[in-house]
């Protein structure tokens, strides 16, 4: 019996298409469906490449996830670029059974309002010499949940924010998947 898993996303969903990529002839992990808060997002064409649902729905209604997910069983979560706080009944249902990626070397750079070019950017004030991603479960706390994994790059001191993001998506691109199925082996 294949694992099955649910993505969550908010933006251009280049995470959701590598998951889709790298699943996309496995028979132990399906894609079940996508997420998405955002009507606009690019999420919906990257899904529909890949003939997995997407569908839309409101963050504000914090019952709609826990009653698709009830519904629909999922093996695990994988939050792909989602920007909203997962909700405590949520978590509480499915505990270590959420995923988030995070483009920062976890604890540093995180909490909320820490995401994308808002990380790099803090990243490159800092003067840090390398930067990276941690893959965490999803707790209660943006970006406090247990650590499954980080990997790290190293930056030089004439990388622009945009070229720190690039790197770090490199490295998301290359191991998010691969954790995903480690974790859904180990844990599922």
């Amino acid at each position: 019996m294949s694992k099955k898993i649910i993505i969550l996303a908010s933006g251009g969903g280049s995470n959701a298409a590598s998951i889709l990529r790298y699943f996309q002839f496995k028979t132990n992990v399906k894609v079940h469906s996508i997420l998405c808060n955002r009507k606009e997002a690019g999420v919906y064409a990257r899904a529909e490449a890949f003939q997995v649902p997407c569908h839309y729905f409101d963050a504000n209604d914090e019952n709609y996830l826990l009653n698709y997910t009830n519904e629909h069983q999922p093996d695990l979560i994988v939050l792909a670029g989602y920007l909203k706080k997962i909700p405590g009944p949520l978590v509480a249902h499915f505990p270590n059974k959420i995923v988030n990626i995070h483009p920062a070397l976890l604890p540093k750079f995180g909490g909320k309002g820490m995401y994308g070019m808002h990380v790099h950017k803090a990243v490159k004030a800092a003067g840090e010499i390398e930067s990276g991603l941690t893959i965490h479960f999803v707790n209660e706390h943006y970006d406090e949940g247990a650590i499954i994994r980080q990997e790290r790059v190293a930056l030089f001191p004439e990388d622009t924010p945009e070229e720190i993001a690039n790197k770090v998506l490199q490295l998301e691109h290359q191991y998010y998947p691969e954790v995903i199925e480690q974790v859904l082996t180990q844990h599922g």
